[in-house]
């Protein structure tokens, strides 16, 4: 990956704002937030989940400008500007003063506050406002736009998203008597490989382990714990159990695919849990004929085998297909089957609730409808909704954009001259999703609920919810993994 200088990690329609704001320009102060829910999935009404922002500070505004700008030589930096402007927009159409200047003052003269992490922002309410602290530099505020929305949407949208899950989880849980301790577990982060690179990976994994912790996305542990200050050998950060692919089932050969089972629970795991791919070949015949098979060595083994069905319809393969033959595994559906062939316990809500040896998973394409549709299935054949956990991949955190939850940063005031300006846009061509505040903010939480007051004063703007996280070199409120679960759970 490519260690770009930050002052070009802009769209170009940015680089020369600083001759277009009116002569004088000493402030831009701008505001991050999800605009509208119109296209929000189900789950998310309340709001975005408020995440990502002190890795960003850290990370980027903090660390990668030290490292790829201001413990660089002017020089480089400064060409490097002034020749990607010089072949892209023309030589001389952008000068580059502008950026010499900001070497040498030897930091990022900004200042950013934000919502507490964890916490849950409603629409048109920011999450996070950014001004520059240096009257020369009016022009890196919204410079800085077209990166930090890049960095923190998909962290937002994330974090959003798996509450909403967590929230299903929870709801059946009660309905149907799980233990809501072990709901943390139910679903697990597949997302990795079919994510947009290794910075997104690990900003998706982190986000998911919000909510959950069960996660196959390793990198994200480490996002976890160098940004939010986790411990994984002090707290329950993400886990995952043993668990095998196709090619090592296809490696145990078809013929031999009964031998393959039986040698990785008795022998390669002989205890603790073990996650076994199931649909190699016939994921019914696995169910009708390998298990009964094995039901006494899987009852006797000190741990749990988990079956894993990885094709087809999910909610027919977990629930049951009714136009499948009557009787039939199919017709049944694999819950119901192992139900039948290892029995359980019945909950104190009358829900029953699969033998501790044995267990279920399902990864493929599971997205929040699906999830109701499996979980409200299984309680109306009576079983709860502990039987199964849920792979959430890709097929969910990557079908989204930022328009999702219509994160953007825009300017609201600023500084011309000693006068400051209210400022917003209103456009009469847009449904109002695009109308923004106006002035400087304000942020309070009221009835359980963050609301919004624009047109303050300087001194109003300093007091409510937004918090300084940057001002200038220095972090300030930093959080923690711990502290942003217990925010975001309260909720």
């Amino acid at each position: 990956m490519l260690n770009v200088n930050p002052v070009l990690l802009i769209d170009f329609y940015k680089a020369d704002h600083r001759n277009q704001y009116p002569e004088g320009t000493k402030e831009v102060y701008s505001n991050f937030t999800p605009r509208s829910l119109k296209l929000a999935p189900p789950g998310c009404e309340d709001g975005v989940v408020v995440f990502g922002i002190q890795a960003v500070v850290e990370g980027f505004l903090i660390d990668y400008w030290e490292q790829n700008f201001f413990n660089k030589k002017k020089d480089r930096v400064v060409g490097e500007f002034q020749r990607r402007m010089d072949n892209s927009l023309g030589k001389g159409s952008v000068t580059s003063e502008h950026i010499a200047a900001l070497h040498d003052l030897g930091y990022l003269p900004i200042e950013v506050k934000c919502l507490p992490e964890g916490s849950v922002c409603p629409p048109k309410v920011p999450m996070m406002t950014i001004r520059n602290t240096h009257p020369a530099f009016g022009w890196l505020t919204n410079s800085l736009e077209s990166v930090l929305s890049n960095l923190l949407w998909k962290a937002v949208t994330a974090a959003t998203i798996a509450r909403a899950y967590r929230k299903k989880f929870d709801y059946w849980a009660d309905v149907t008597g799980f233990d809501k301790t072990l709901v943390q577990f139910q679903g697990h982060d597949f997302s990795f490989r079919g994510l947009s690179g290794l910075f997104d990976a690990q900003v998706v994994g982190a986000a998911h382990m919000l909510s959950f912790v069960g996660t196959d996305n390793v990198p994200a542990i480490d996002y976890l714990e160098y940004f939010y200050r986790a411990d994984s050998d002090k707290e329950l950060v993400g886990v995952s159990v043993p668990a095998t692919e196709h090619s090592v089932m296809c490696m145990g050969t078809k013929g031999d695919e009964l031998g393959t089972f039986r040698r990785l629970i008795n022998t390669v795991y002989p205890k603790g849990f073990v996650s076994i791919v199931s649909d190699t070949w016939d994921f019914w015949k696995v169910l009708t004929q390998y298990l009964p098979a094995l039901k006494q060595e899987i009852l006797a083994r000190d741990g749990r085998v988990v079956i894993r069905p990885d094709s087809g319809d999910p909610v027919k393969i977990i629930c049951g297909d009714p136009e499948a033959p009557a009787g039939s595994a199919a017709n049944k559906g694999a819950i119901e089957v192992l139900w039948e062939l290892f029995g359980g316990t019945v909950t104190d809500k009358g829900y029953k609730l699969l033998d501790t040896h044995i267990g279920l998973i399902y990864g493929d394409s599971i997205t929040l409808a699906r999830q109701e549709a499996i979980l409200s299935g299984l309680a109306a054949k009576g079983f709860c909704s502990g039987n199964v956990v849920l792979g959430i991949g890709s097929f969910t955190y990557q079908y989204v954009t930022r328009d999702t939850f219509g994160q953007a940063m825009k300017a609201t005031s600023g500084v011309v001259g000693d006068e400051r300006l209210e400022i917003f846009k209103d456009p009469v061509t847009d449904s109002g999703a695009k109308k923004s505040a106006k002035g400087l903010l304000r942020v309070e939480f009221e009835d359980g609920v963050y609301v919004l007051y624009d047109q303050q004063t300087e001194e109003q703007e300093r007091k409510g919810c937004l918090q300084t996280v940057l001002k200038d070199e220095k972090e300030y409120n930093k959080t923690t993994l711990k502290e942003i679960k217990e925010r975001l759970y309260a909720n």
